[in-house]
This record gives C-alpha cells, sequence and structure tokens, in this order.
C-alpha cells in the first residue's frame, strides 16, 4: 500500500533585477534570514493529502507567520521517529500510528486532521463482484503485512456473520493496486481519493468498501498534522504560527481546488496532473466535511479508535487520548 514514489522536487526562488535593484535584494535576503527555519515531514511521496502546505508555500502562507518551511519525504527513517526525535519539527502522521507510538511512549501529538473523515476502504475490480465483506470470503486479499489489516477486516467480516480466515492474506510487496490485481490478489485497502480516483481516470471499473459502512469505531483521523511534546512546550509560538498557515492552506485548497491541485503540480511536476486535479476535485469537500473549521478533532473519535484497538489485542494498554491531539493551536473560527 505504501510505496516511495521518489525524492521530492525543491522550489527554487529566483530574484531577479539588478543594479539600482540591488538595495531590495539585500533587503530581501535580510527579511529571508530573519524567517525561522523549520520542516515538515511527509508521511508518504506527494499527494493532494498534502496540497495544503504546497498551498501554504507557494502562497506565501508560512512568509507572513514568520516560517521558512522546508518539505520533506521521511525516507526510512519514517515521519513519526523524524517528528518524534525533532529532526523535523512537523510531519504527517495518522491516528492509527500515533496511538500505537504513545503505548510505546513515544510523545508524538496530532495537531490537526487534514481530512475529516476515513475515506479509505477494500477496493476490487468490478468483475471480481466484491460487494460486502461477505464476499472476502475465499478471495486472496493484497496488504503489507500488518497485524491491523486482519483485525480491521476481520471487524467487516463480523457484521455480517463471515470467517476472516477464509481470506487468503497475501502480501503486496512494491506492486501497486493495479498490477497487484491482475497478477495475483482479489482486493486490497486503498484511499479512494488516489487510488479509486486513478481507477475512474483509467476507466477501471471498482467495487469499494468502505470502513466507515461498517464500524463507527474505524471512522478515525487519517492522515493528521504531527508535531512532539516537545515543541509544543518548547516553543509553542511557532507551532500556533506553522498551524495558522497550514490551516490558509488547506482553506485555499478547499475553496479553490484547480488553483490547489495546479500549485501541487507545480511543486511536483513528476505527478500525473490529471490524476492530481481529478483527486484535488474529489477530496476538496472532505477536507474540513461537516467539522466546524479544518483540522478539528474530537476526543470521541480518539477514544473509540483506541477502544477497538484494544478489543482486537492491537495494543498493550490505554493511552490518554487528550494527550494524543490538541485542538489548540488551530485559529479560531471566525463567526
Amino acid at each position: 500500500m505504501k510505496k516511495w514514489l521518489g525524492s521530492i522536487f525543491s522550489v527554487l526562488l529566483l530574484l531577479a533585477g539588478c543594479g539600482g535593484q540591488a538595495k531590495d535584494k539585500s533587503d530581501s535576503a535580510g527579511k529571508e534570514e530573519s524567517l525561522k527555519k523549520v520542516s515538515v515531514v511527509l508521511d508518504w511521496s506527494p499527494n493532494t493529502n498534502h496540497t495544503g502546505l504546497y498551498v501554504a508555500q507557494e502562497k506565501g502562507f508560512f512568509k507572513e507567520e514568520g516560517l521558512d518551511v522546508d518539505i520533506i519525504l521521511p525516507g526510512e527513517a519514517g515521519a513519526d521517529q523524524l517528528v518524534a526525535s525533532g529532526k523535523s519539527e512537523f510531519g504527517v502522521s495518522y491516528q492509527e500510528s500515533i496511538t500505537e507510538a504513545r503505548v510505546q511512549d513515544v510523545p508524538i501529538v496530532s495537531i490537526g486532521a487534514v481530512i475529516q473523515h476515513n475515506t479509505s476502504g477494500f477496493a476490487s475490480p468490478e468483475e471480481k463482484n466484491i460487494k460486502s465483506p461477505k464476499d472476502f470470503e475465499g478471495k486472496a486479499y493484497g496488504g503489507w503485512g500488518a497485524p491491523l489489516e486482519k483485525a480491521v477486516l476481520a471487524s467487516l467480516m463480523e457484521t455480517e456473520g463471515a470467517d476472516v480466515e477464509k481470506v487468503d492474506i497475501v502480501n503486496m510487496g512494491d506492486a501497486d493496486f493495479f498490477t497487484a490485481v491482475k497478477r495475483d490478489i482479489d482486493f486490497a485497502w486503498i484511499y479512494y481519493a488516489w487510488t479509486g480516483v486513478e481507477a475512474e481516470l483509467r476507466g477501471e471499473k471498482i467495487n469499494m468498501v468502505y470502513l466507515t459502512d461498517y464500524s463507527d469505531k474505524l471512522d478515525y483521523y487519517t492522515p493528521v498534522i504531527s508535531t512532539s511534546e516537545k515543541m509544543i512546550e518548547k516553543d509553542p509560538e511557532t507551532v500556533k504560527a506553522f498551524m495558522a498557515a497550514v490551516s490558509k492552506g488547506y482553506e485555499s485548497a478547499i475553496d479553490q481546488p484547480e488553483e490547489a491541485a495546479d500549485i501541487l503540480i507545480k511543486a511536483v511536476p513528476d505527478l500525473d496532473a490529471e490524476l492530481v486535479k481529478k483527486s484535488q476535485e474529489w477530496l476538496a469537500p472532505r477536507y474540513q466535511d461537516d467539522a466546524p473549521r479544518w483540522g478539528e478533532q474530537k476526543a470521541e473519535v480518539w477514544q473509540n479508535y483506541m477502544d477497538w484497538m484494544l478489543d482486537k489485542g492491537l495494543l498493550e494498554k490505554e493511552i490518554d487520548v487528550d494527550k494524543a491531539f490538541t485542538n489548540e493551536f488551530l485559529p479560531e473560527k471566525e463567526d
């Protein structure tokens, strides 16, 4: 499900002018030097989950908040590790991984929900005739070998009296969804906003079994913006400034998805432009959805998912959900 797609592309700011503009360039350089340098590490290769970050960068929202932000890829270490170790001030993470990290006393915190509801689900080519969890029986599921996968499959299947032991769970390795379903699997776990939209563009009809259609406890926040407890303690003003800019970035992506898509394509030209535009159109109303403001999180969502993980034997102990997330760095909602 998760495959690095290459390196991130830096955007270089080219300063124009000469002669009489030397003073302007000097002033600009001084202003650049006064910005606080921080980084945000992505969870994955750049995609429309991250558009708000690129919009904030391109439209100067970070600079307005006094920040010089570097958007980077996690490499082998992973975003959570880089944020927890202080090698990156901010990251893109998931509620499920932050919950697991905090059980291990890794003090990372979610400071904003990128998407308000879980848009993931189990996808299959239409000809496989997999329309509900009951239909998983006798089929091959392609995954990446995490215990969480079998637990989620079982949760959905139990709602229809089906047996997860009748599913052949296969490790997909480096294969993408489209390659794997033509090779040796029947269905896989995808985010519709990217792989589902790509299927539409390819003209390949798929059936989706969404997690949220079968369990409220699986309507968790994925992905989220993260930081560390240490960062919150030592520099809360920078966290507040960062989230003010990021909020503006996602609000802009909500209001102007076509412009936001163009910004992402400009920043990462190797991306499929048509896919980015269609994905951005699909995601725009889902970033905030029914929340009073972009990024806001509810304690009950964190509690429900932790309870589910405990029930499935995926956690060694409970976590204090009130310490796992915070809304305090989101801008106040305007009346």
